[in-house]
């Protein structure tokens, strides 16, 4: 069966769990054991668990759905997302239909380079022990080099070293030294934090002065990740709503995110709706990612929207999104997880890039799927149907009902637990 035939796709949200699987193992031809993992038979367990952190006494688990219909420079790729909220998987799943009448979602990746920073303190000249630093530069670069030969070896490793100037801090001035480091398909942490390490006694000995922070930074704007998207106005009408006005009212939704540091809050959190999913999916840094992602959109001085929407001579719709994207395909937590390295076989991701454009393509599809919903019908009619199986769910309906009892609320507009269990106990009379 070839990926996304026109045969049953859009049924795929109807199937039993169990037929889900199947078909993906149909149209992917991923294995037994990564079927086991995904499906949460073969998942982490308690005793790779404790390796991972501290203190472990278990684990605990997320819903872990597929987004369809994504194609990604060309090529279909299932997107495993773990999520709890409602209406993720399927907004980011229904805006990637539309996006495959123009051909998907084009994205690219700048070297996966991150930045080491080093804080020198206590210098009597400031100045000049940046001009000693930078004259020893290919020396440090060298030095660096010799942290991670494995790196080194698969065409990393030291690209530049920087000196900043901090000229006022609440103790004073004081230098930053920068180790631009290409970490290749790792998210970097361990081999740059290693690094400027290495570099430190060297550096005090340079300028005479006391080195004290030695860490990586997660404002990766060295390594951004870019897509964008071409939508049919056309294919944007449903209902009343032409698709002339829900073009022009997702211009005009995005608008206030980018003027407004309040509406940008909640639009780029929007954005990582689809991002981090993927993100806990792959056993990435989430928390690094969302962090890069929200001192990038305030690069300029003021917080405001990571995506740009407007039309083509055509009329259509047109959007794209950049952002740092630092994650790996190699160490760290996607060593260890079972579920994590299925994910990525499932995706056929072989490097760092390759998952960095599918993240950030998923990110600007769910970034749409909420403009279109806050520009036409408000988001809180498709959110709270996909709530409400929660709620019933909660309120103790047995899994044969709770379609049924979801249905109800959403009709009746009541979709509170106390509601469904009054209608439950109505039911049981």
């Amino acid at each position: 069966m070839t990926p996304f035939s026109d045969k049953d796709k859009h049924k795929f949200y109807n199937l039993s769990r169990e037929a889900r699987l199947a078909r993906l193992m149909e149209e992917f031809a991923f294995s037994n054991a990564d079927a086991a993992a995904l499906s949460g038979e073969a998942g982490l367990s308690p005793e790779q668990a404790e390796h991972m952190i501290e203190n472990v006494i278990g684990t605990f688990s997320l819903p872990l759905g597929i987004a369809r219909n994504f194609r990604v420079n060309g090529r279909d790729v299932p997107v495993p997302m773990a999520v709890e909220e409602p209406s993720i998987v399927a907004g980011a799943s229904f805006m990637a239909k539309l996006a495959r009448n123009t051909g998907g979602f084009f994205a690219h990746t700048t070297p996966p380079e991150m930045i080491g920073q080093v804080q020198i303190l206590d210098l009597a000249d400031p100045h000049s022990a940046r001009i000693k630093l930078l004259a020893e530069k290919d020396s440090l670069l060298a030095d660096a080099a010799e942290v991670d030969t494995v790196l080194m070896k698969l065409g990393g490793g030291p690209r530049d070293l920087q000196v900043r100037l901090i000229p006022d801090s609440p103790i004073g001035p004081f230098l930053v030294v920068h180790l631009i480091y290409n970490v290749v398909d790792a998210m970097g942490a361990n081999a740059v934090n290693t690094a400027v390490e290495k570099l430190a006694p060297r550096i005090e000995r340079i300028t005479g002065g006391r080195v004290l922070l030695r860490i990586l930074s997660n404002l990766a704007d060295r390594r951004l990740a870019r897509a964008r998207v071409t939508i049919h106005a056309d294919d944007l009408a449903f209902s009343e709503f032409t698709g002339a006005d829900v073009r022009d009212g997702i211009f005009e939704a995005w608008a206030l995110a980018v003027a407004d540091p309040y509406r940008a809050a909640t639009h780029n959190k929007g954005i990582m709706n689809g991002i981090d999913p993927i993100l806990i999916a792959t056993g990435n840094d989430w928390r690094a990612v969302e962090a890069g992602a929200h001192a990038y959109a305030a690069r300029n001085g003021t917080y405001s929207s990571l995506t740009t929407w407007g039309q083509d001579s055509d009329g259509d719709l047109v959007g794209t999104l950049e952002m740092p994207l630092a994650v790996g395909t190699v160490g760290g937590a996607t060593r260890v997880h079972p579920a994590a390295q299925a994910s990525l076989r499932l995706m056929g991701i072989d490097s760092a890039s390759e998952l960095a454009e599918v993240i950030v393509s998923v990110g600007l599809a769910q970034n749409l799927a909420a403009l279109r919903a806050l520009a036409t019908e408000g988001i809180q009619r498709g959110h709270m149907s996909l709530h409400a199986r929660q709620v019933a769910a909660a309120a103790g309906a047995k899994p044969e009902d709770i379609d049924r009892l979801a249905e109800k609320m959403v009709r009746d507009g009541e979709i509170r637990v106390d509601y469904a269990r009054t209608i439950l106990e109505e039911w049981s009379q």
